[in-house]
């Protein structure tokens, strides 16, 4: 039998609840393609942790739509918002889909993987250590993109997302998630656990 976990309504504007859903839904599908691509899991494993994300949004949209109609009027005006809401969740529900498959080993065809691995731009998932360099720092302050070619895209910590983290000071513990060439993001793994105090 399936859990069903509790999830409290907190009010958030609409334009805000669906700017959010906009920014995880594509980022769920960056990671999904990649963690299929490259077989990765913990890109998989993230990709389910913002659909637990986005279903709370759902939740907390159609809860303000509902609050906020107050005859039929409102209610048909507000219809078009639902919709959007209801196409965005499809969106992250089959990103969700392609990451499940890279959990349960089902793997795309070598020759699409080959193509793939050409591209510039990969993504990682790096937890940040104890001792790494980069904490108490926020993304603006570190300017990855230019010196090393990556873009910190968004952030984890504990349950807690942020898809738009340039002014987020970066805790120990935090998982980032980047977007970069691959000798970057390898930089960015070395600094960021703590192995390396700068990036080469």
């Amino acid at each position: 039998m399936t859990k069903i976990r509790k999830v409290s309504y907190k009010p958030i504007p609409v334009r805000e609840t669906l700017i959010e859903m906009k920014n995880i839904s594509e980022l769920m599908i960056d990671l999904a393609y990649s963690a299929a691509l490259f077989n990765n899991k913990e890109l998989a494993r993230e990709v389910l942790e913002l659909e637990s994300r986005m279903d709370d949004l759902v939740y907390v949209l159609n809860m303000s739509l509902m609050l906020a109609a107050k005859d039929r009027e409102d209610a048909e005006a507000l219809s078009g918002v639902a919709k959007v809401g209801s196409l965005t969740n499809a969106i992250s529900d089959a990103a969700a889909d392609i990451a499940s498959l890279v959990l349960h080993g089902i793997e795309v065809h070598p020759s699409v993987r080959e193509v793939f691995q050409r591209v510039e731009e990969h993504l990682a998932r790096v937890e940040l250590s104890q001792g790494s360099v980069l904490a108490g720092k926020t993304v603006d302050d570190l300017d990855l993109a230019p010196e090393v070619g990556v873009d910190i895209i968004a952030i984890r910590r504990g349950e807690a997302w942020d898809s738009n983290p340039d002014k987020e000071i970066l805790l120990p513990g935090d998982v980032l998630l980047a977007r970069g060439t691959g000798e970057g993001l390898e930089s960015l793994v070395r600094v960021a656990s703590g192995e390396a105090d700068r990036f080469e």
